[in-house]
């Protein structure tokens, strides 16, 4: 399923996987069937053992302008209540299965990256930027409230409760150099070197022991809601796991050699 998909584009190399939407000349908005097949495809990620890492990355200069105004925010003005509810369920479910995907997913952000583009890229691992990245929760200037698909959760988390709250509240666009310095990305580079960058990273971490980071990044997510004494004893009985792989022997072994470790995911 990671090779062949029909409302975006990706491709599998080297245990990296690389996706972006495909309408560049729309600015790359979301449709009703490519957020079913990126849900889809980041749940299935959970039983992929080929890839290690993914790469939300930006196409033809954009990242996402969200939800499409035709194909989308028309449709929802002639709906009912309950096929309003499957709607918002459905993009909430895309992502809460990035969050529990079990791989690390680093957004490469150029240009226009707003609405539901926006919440991509904030639920991703890692962000990197460019200095043309325009980024907007915009929600309310289309007559809705700025609590959409775990923004005011997740959101707060990244930048602050204050910059999200105005973010969320106002719509605005956050520039590139706001969104570096208020902990958004993590790096600029430019346009050129974006996609480079984005690869790099993932095979840093693809490189690395691939069990271990589904465990941080378990964690990561399950921690935001337990108290200080439950985050210490989930990590404790987490790292026993973890230490019973092959990748923490095989990282002993290399050390007492004077070698670097070559890590194999068990």
């Amino acid at each position: 399923m990671a090779h062949e998909t029909t409302h975006f584009l990706s491709r599998v190399e080297n245990g990296i996987a690389t996706v972006s939407l495909n309408r560049p000349d729309r600015k790359n908005p979301l449709t009703f069937d490519s957020y079913a097949e990126l849900r889809d495809w980041f749940r299935a990620l959970v039983y992929d053992d080929e890839i290690k890492a993914v790469v939300f990355a930006s196409n033809g200069g954009n990242f996402s302008s969200g939800g499409d105004v035709h194909d989308i925010i028309g449709p929802l003005t002639r709906m009912n209540m309950k096929e309003l509810l499957q709607f918002t369920r459905m993009t909430g479910d895309l992502v809460k299965a990035m969050v529990n995907c079990g791989k690390p997913v680093i957004a490469a952000i150029d240009g226009i990256c707003v609405g539901a583009g926006a919440i991509i890229a904030m639920a991703s691992d890692l962000r990197i930027g460019t200095p043309e990245a325009k980024t907007a929760f915009l929600f309310t200037r289309v007559g809705l409230a700025g609590c959409d698909m775990g923004a005011c959760a997740i959101l707060p988390r990244i930048i602050g409760q204050g910059r999200a709250a105005e973010l969320l509240y106002t719509g605005r666009s956050m520039s590139a150099e706001e969104g570096e310095r208020w902990g958004f990305f993590n790096k600029l580079v430019t346009a050129d070197a974006l996609e480079a960058e984005a690869q790099q990273w993932a095979e840093r971490i693809a490189a690395g022991p691939n069990f271990a980071h589904m465990m941080t990044k378990t964690m990561l997510a399950q921690e935001w809601s337990m108290s200080i004494e439950q985050a210490i004893e989930a990590e404790a009985q987490a790292q026993a796991i973890c230490m019973q792989t092959g990748d923490f022997e095989r990282a002993y072994n290399a050390f007492v050699a004077k070698e670097k470790p070559v890590f194999e995911g068990d």
